[in-house]
Order: structure tokens, then sequence, then C-alpha cells
């Protein structure tokens, strides 16, 4: 920490102020070219499905099976569920253009583009909102609310240089683009991401100490995949105890016990009652594993 008694030079605060926005100014140019970079993926793999569906009738399975595949190669990357890239499908299908780059919806979170997908709006009004929330910096709850109250129509105001102006640094759109989960797992950047080594050692020693305390452990796998709502949800490790008749429900964290982790547990065990539990069976178990233990 800096002393607050040593003198400083003339200038010094305000060349200090002038780096920290510099710094936040690089961090936020930074975020928006991973953004869409990642929205640019989004967008491509949806053409391709297009193009095999119309070329080779690519259907629903194939489409979980190319799920299945992707998450099996990139386990960092959650945005490869099956209703993901159905949204990516329906991206594509929606902005037929030669290249995403310079359209406006480029520059949102992949939660902004999903709301858009998921509203009945015409190709026009679609721009529109699109282009509106990046000149604005509009969180996804405005975006919302905006198409929700026909804004558009409303107003009746065309976009204008919307596709060149790009949302303010402390607006919500650029907080929000700087938290996508999307983002942290494309670039391999989220903690649990960035400690993926020590949790698949936590995973590994798990399974084994399963299959040590004896016969009737049954793995059912892992980041097992739950969708609730328009939001997906991943189950670390899933057992089912074929004697008990339960399934038990592990997460694994690789640093300390934190009380939300306890929260997480509870709601992937009453995930697991909801979505797969039969009536003979017992109450689901669940287990918290962290990397190491508090110090008090």
């Amino acid at each position: 920490m800096a002393s607050a008694d040593v003198a400083l030079p003339d200038g010094y605060r305000h060349t200090l102020e002038a780096l920290k926005q510099r710094v936040h100014q690089a961090q936020t140019r930074a975020q928006r070219t991973v953004n869409t970079e990642l929205v640019q993926l989004y967008w491509s793999i949806g053409k391709e499905i297009l193009l095999r569906q119309e070329q080779q009738g690519w259907g629903s399975k194939t489409i979980s099976r190319l799920a299945e595949d992707l998450r099996a190669e990139f386990p960092q990357m959650r945005g490869f569920s099956p209703r993901n890239l159905q949204y990516m499908t329906t991206f594509a299908r929606h902005w037929d253009v030669d290249s995403i780059a310079p359209q406006p919806v480029a520059q949102l979170p992949w939660g902004h583009i999903r709301t858009l997908l998921d509203k009945p709006l015409s190709s026009d009004a679609r721009q529109w909102y699109a282009a509106a929330a990046v000149e604005h910096g509009w969180s996804r709850n405005v975006l919302l609310n905006m198409i929700m109250n026909n804004t558009m129509e409303r107003t009746g105001a065309a976009p204008s240089n919307f596709s060149r102006q790009l949302p303010a640094a402390d607006s919500e759109l650029a907080q929000q683009v700087a938290k996508d989960p999307h983002t942290f797992e494309f670039l391999g950047l989220s903690g649990q991401v960035a400690e993926r080594d020590l949790e698949q050692a936590l995973t590994d020693r798990i399974v084994d100490t399963l299959h040590e305390l004896g016969p009737g452990f049954a793995f059912v796998g892992r980041q097992v995949h739950f969708e609730v709502g328009d939001d997906d949800y991943y189950i670390d490790l899933l057992f089912f105890h074929v004697e008990q008749l339960r399934y038990f429900v592990i997460e694994l964290k690789t640093g300390k016990f934190q009380p939300e982790y306890a929260g997480k547990l509870n709601f992937h065990e009453a995930l697991v009652d909801d979505k797969l539990k039969r009536p003979a069976h017992s109450p689901t178990v669940g287990i918290l594993i962290c990397g190491s233990k508090n110090e008090h």
C-alpha cells in the first residue's frame, strides 16, 4: 500500500488518473474484441449447421451428438449444449449476412443475442434493438423491457450511427460483456478453467475413493447438463448407488469453502430430484469437496 506520507511531485495525481483511465479503456477494448470473436464463432457454427441441415438433412439427434462431441473436446466451454447450438443456428438464420463482425449485434453479449432471438421480432426490429442496445449501453434486462414496451414502434426513430458507436466503458452493457461467462470460458480464463488440472486431480481422487467404498456406485457422468428455463446448469460429478437407489451429487471447488457453495449444491440436489429421481428412489445426497480448508 502506498504511504500517505510520501511527498508526491506536481502533476502526479493527474497523471495517475490519466493512466487509470488508459488501463480501463484498454481493458474495455480487449473485452469487446474477445466478445466479438466469440459472437463470430457462434454465428459461424450456426451457419455450418444450417448448411448441413440443408444439404445433408441434419436433425436434432445429430445436433445433440455434435454438442456432445464439442463438449468432449472443449470441456471448459459450456456454450456447446444442444440448446445453445440451436440458438447459434437461429442466430445465423436471422442474420444472413456475409460477415457478422460489422453488424451491431456483434458488440452484444451472447445473453443479449439470445433475448433478441427469443422474441417474435421482424428482421428490421432485431437489427434496430441490437443497434440501440449498443448505442445506449443497455443491459439485458433493459433490452428486454424495451422490446416488451414496443419502444421501436413508439419512438419511430431509425438507427443512426449505431454500428459505429460503441457502448461507453462504464455502461451496463460493457459491464455485462466483461462478466460474460461464455467469454471467460472461450478464453479459458474462468476460475474453474484456470485450475482445471487441480479439478481433474480432485475428480480422479473422488472416483477412486467411491470405487474403494465397495460395489454399488455407478458413474453417471461429469459436467452433467440440465436446462432450466433459458439457463444451463452443470453438475460436476453424478453417481447412482444401485443398492441404496439414490443419486449422489458431488460438487468440486478448487479453493476454500464459501457459504454460497452449499446453496449451489442444494440447488443441484433439487435439480436431480426433480429431473431424474423416480418414486422408488431415496432422496439425493450431495457432497461438497473443496481443494483447501479455511484457516478459521
